[in-house]
C-alpha cells in the first residue's frame, strides 16, 4: 500500500522531519505535489508538528499512525489516519483555516465511509471522521459524539485539543478489539467498482470475490449458481433458461458479465458464452473502455476490437446475424440477455424487421439450433421498460409455451415481487411442456452499486407512486447519499463540481430526459439526432480535461444512454414530461413534446414508460446526486412555472433537501 509514513506514534514522534517529508514527497510524486511543494512542505511540517505536540500523553504509546495513506485504485489519501484503541481516526488537517467548512467535513466523512465499506479491517469498527482546523477556537469538551459501530459524527476540532479530544472519545467508546497496524495495512481494500471498471476488471480475468469484499458473497451465491445450472444442463445434454431478478443496482449486469467470461465457461472445449444487451450505448461503452485496456497493455486497435466484438454484443445484431443465416449454428452455448424485460414485442419486430415473431421467441429459436444443450440466462429489471415495443417479463413466459425447457427462476419471478414490479413470468400455472425450480438465489437482494445508498431505490419507488408520506421515511441519510434539490442550474453545476472536488477521481455528470425538448431553452439538447450523433463513449470515459466528458457538465446522458451504466455523483434535470397534479399531489401529469406543444400522455403503457424513465434517471448515482428543477417561464406557455413548482414541493415534501445557502 501507498502512504508516506506507518508506524507507532512514537516512531513518529521521534522521527527527524526532513527524512518524513521526503517520504510524503514519495507517497504523493504522483499526484502533482511539485505544482505546489513550497506551499505543501510547509502545511506537512505544521501538521507533523501539531501531531508532535498533540500525541505526547503516554496513552498513545501503544497507537499507530498514517500519513497520506492511499485508498487504492481511488488515488485518494486522507492527511492522517490514527488506529487508537481499536478505534480508527480519520483526520484531516487545513493549515491555516479558521472555520470548518462543510467541504473539509465532507472529505473527512467520505473518507471514513469509504473505509468502513471497502477496507475488510475496518467494517465493523469505529470509525470516526475530524477535522482540524488549526487557527480555529479550541471548543471546551466538543459536542457530543455517539461512539458505536459504523462512522460516526464529524468531529471538528482545533490544533491544541485534538489529542484530548481523542482520549476523550476513545473514554466513551465501548472496550473495542486490539488493531494493529500490521493486521490493519494487510487488509484487502476492494471498492465496488463501476460497471466499466468491472467490465474491464472481469475481462482481465478477475472474478467478482476479487472485485468488492464486501458486498461479493450476494454476487459470489448467485454467480455460483448460474455456473452449476450451465455444468448440469452440459451433463444432462437438456435446454435451460435462468432468470435473475434484484433490486436496482444489484449486480445483475455484473453477475452476467462475470459468468460469460468465467474460466469455466471460456475454458470449457464444448462451452462458449456471449453478453447481450439490446442497450447499444451499453454495449458502445463497454466495448471502448475494454479495447481503451487492451491498447494500453500494447494490443492492436483492430485487434482488440475484434476481440472484445465476441464478449459483448447487440442483442439486436446477434438476432439479425442468425436471421440472415438461418443454417448458421451459434458457436456459443451459453447466453446472457441484459435487462430481458426490453426485449422486443411481435408489434415492434413487425415494425422493425416485418416479422411475426417476438424476440424472446426468435432467441429460443436460435439456440434450440444447437443438437446438444443450451442455457440462456435472463437478467430481468423491474420497471425499467423504457420505450414503445418492450415486452416486459410475460412475452418470456408467452415465447417458452410449448417449448422443451427446463425455467429456472427467482421467486420474483414466479410470484410477480417489487423488483420485477409485480409483473409475472406465466399469466397462471406454468405451461405443462416447462420443467420449472424455483431458486431463491436467482435473486440479488444487496444493492451494490451504491452501499452508502441501498434505501434510495425504495425512495425512488415511493415518490414515483406519489407517497411522499412513505418515501420521507426511507429517506437515505444525507451523510450517506447527499442528495439536494434547486431551482439553479448553475448551482447544481457547482454543487457538483464541489463534490468533485473532494473526490476528484469520481465522476460527475448530467442526465436528462429525452422526451422534454424544452430542456434546450437551457442550453441542454436533448433531441435524438444530436444524442445520435454524440460521442457518449467519451462522455464516460474521458477524463476532466476533454470537454467531450461527462465532467463539462454541458451535455446530459438521457435514460437511453445511462441506462446500465452509472457515475458517481449525478445532476438531474427535470423536465416537464413529468408533473405533478394540484394538491394534495396525488397524481401525475405525463406529457409528450410535439411539433411546439405538450401533449397529454393517456394510455397507461405509455404513462408507464414515464415513470419508468425517471427511475431509470434517479437511480444512477453512486454517491449522491443533486434534482435541478427549472423555475419555467411565464412568458413561455411551454415551461408553466405553477407547473414545475409542484414537483419541487412535492420532492421537498419526499424528504429531499433544498440546497444550502453558499458556505454553510
Amino acid at each position: 500500500m501507498s502512504h508516506g509514513f506507518a508506524g507507532s506514534v512514537l516512531e513518529f514522534r521521534s522521527s527527524d522531519d526532513d527524512a518524513l517529508i521526503g517520504g510524503l514527497v514519495s507517497a504523493v510524486a504522483a499526484t502533482g505535489v511539485d505544482k505546489h511543494k513550497n506551499a505543501q512542505f510547509a502545511a506537512w511540517r505544521d501538521q507533523n508538528h501539531v501531531l508532535r505536540e498533540q500525541l505526547r500523553d503516554r496513552a498513545f504509546e501503544d497507537s499507530s499512525l498514517l500519513l497520506e495513506y492511499e485508498l487504492p485504485r481511488r488515488s485518494r489519501r486522507p492527511d492522517v489516519l490514527l488506529l487508537h484503541a481499536g478505534i480508527i481516526f480519520v483526520l484531516e488537517f487545513k493549515v491555516g483555516a479558521e472555520t470548518h467548512n462543510a467541504a473539509a467535513r465532507w472529505q473527512s466523512m467520505s473518507y471514513a465511509m469509504d473505509l468502513r465499506d471497502f477496507h475488510s479491517a475496518s467494517c465493523g469498527r469505529i470509525i470516526v471522521p475530524a477535522v482540524c482546523a488549526t487557527d480555529a477556537a479550541s471548543i471546551e469538551g466538543g459536542p457530543a459524539i455517539e461512539m458505536k459501530s459504523g462512522v460516526t459524527g464529524v468531529v471538528t476540532v482545533g490544533k491544541d485539543d485534538i489529542g484530548q479530544r481523542i482520549l476523550s472519545l476513545a473514554s466513551c467508546a465501548p472496550a473495542q478489539p486490539s488493531l494493529s497496524l500490521a493486521e490493519w495495512l494487510d487488509s484487502i481494500y476492494a471498492p465496488t467498482p463501476s460497471i466499466i471498471e468491472a467490465s474491464v476488471r472481469l475481462y482481465q480475468g478477475n472474478g467478482v470475490r476479487e472485485l468488492s469484499h464486501r458486498y461479493a458473497h450476494n454476487l459470489d451465491v448467485t454467480t455460483d449458481m448460474l455456473l452449476r445450472q450451465v455444468e448440469r444442463t452440459r451433463r444432462q445434454g437438456v435446454r435451460t433458461i435462468c432468470f435473475v431478478t434484484g433490486v436496482p443496482g444489484a449486480g445483475k449486469t455484473l453477475t452476467g458479465l462475470d459468468v460469460v467470461h468465467h474460466s469455466k465457461i471460456t475454458e470449457g472445449t464444448k462451452t462458449a458464452g456471449v453478453f447481450l444487451s439490446g442497450n447499444g450505448p451499453l454495449v458502445k461503452v463497454v466495448r471502448a473502455a475494454l479495447v481503451a485496456d487492451q491498447m494500453r497493455k500494447g494490443r492492436k486497435k483492430k485487434e482488440s476490437e475484434r476481440e472484445v466484438g465476441t464478449f459483448i454484443q447487440n442483442v439486436h445484431q446477434f438476432l439479425r446475424y442468425y436471421r440472415e443465416h438461418p443454417d448458421h449454428v451459434p458457436r456459443e452455448t451459453v447466453v446472457v440477455f441484459d435487462e430481458a424485460q426490453r426485449a422486443w414485442n411481435q408489434e415492434q419486430m413487425a415494425r422493425k424487421h416485418e416479422l411475426s415473431i417476438s424476440e424472446p421467441a426468435e432467441l429460443l429459436d436460435v439456440m434450440e439450433r444447437l443438437a446438444e444443450w443450451s442455457v440462456v440466462i435472463a437478467l430481468v429489471g423491474g420497471g425499467q421498460e423504457i420505450y414503445l415495443g418492450e415486452a416486459g417479463l410475460e412475452e418470456w413466459g408467452r415465447a417458452l409455451n410449448g417449448r422443451n425447457w427446463e425455467v429456472v427462476a427467482s421467486p420474483e419471478v414466479l410470484s410477480g415481487g417489487q423488483s420485477v414490479s409485480n409483473h409475472r413470468l406465466f399469466d397462471g400455472d406454468a405451461p405443462l411442456s416447462l420443467t420449472v425450480h424455483e431458486e431463491p438465489s436467482a435473486h440479488l437482494s444487496v444493492g451494490t452499486r451504491s452501499p452508502r445508498a441501498q434505501r434510495w431505490a425504495h425512495w425512488v419507488n415511493e415518490f414515483l407512486a406519489l407517497d411522499l408520506d412513505a418515501a420521507r421515511g426511507v429517506m437515505p441519510e444525507s451523510i450517506e447519499f447527499p442528495c439536494v434539490v434547486t431551482r439553479d442550474l448553475d448551482d447544481a453545476r457547482a454543487w457538483l463540481r464541489a463534490m468533485q472536488a473532494t473526490e476528484p477521481t469520481y465522476r460527475t455528470g448530467l442526465v436528462a430526459t429525452s422526451e422534454d425538448q424544452r430542456l434546450r431553452a437551457h442550453g441542454i439538447e436533448p433531441s435524438s439526432a444530436f444524442r445520435i450523433a454524440y460521442p457518449f463513449e467519451k462522455w464516460f470515459l474521458a477524463p476532466p480535461d476533454d470537454v467531450r466528458s461527462s465532467f463539462a457538465l454541458e451535455v446530459a446522458a438521457s435514460e437511453f444512454e445511462c441506462q446500465g451504466l452509472e457515475l458517481d455523483w449525478v445532476g438531474l434535470c427535470w423536465g416537464g414530461d413529468l408533473t405533478v397534479g394540484p394538491k394534495p399531489w396525488t397524481t401525475w401529469d405525463f406529457r409528450k413534446f410535439r411539433g411546439n406543444r405538450w401533449q397529454a400522455v393517456r394510455k397507461e403503457r405509455e404513462c408507464a414508460y414515464v415513470l419508468n424513465r425517471y427511475r431509470v434517471l434517479l437511480t444512477r448515482a453512486r454517491r449522491g446526486m443533486v434534482l435541478w428543477i427549472p423555475r419555467g417561464s411565464s412568458e413561455d406557455s411551454t415551461r408553466s412555472p405553477e407547473q414545475f413548482d409542484r414537483v419541487y414541493d412535492a420532492l421537498i415534501g419526499a424528504g429531499i433537501p433544498p440546497m444550502p445557502r453558499a458556505g454553510s
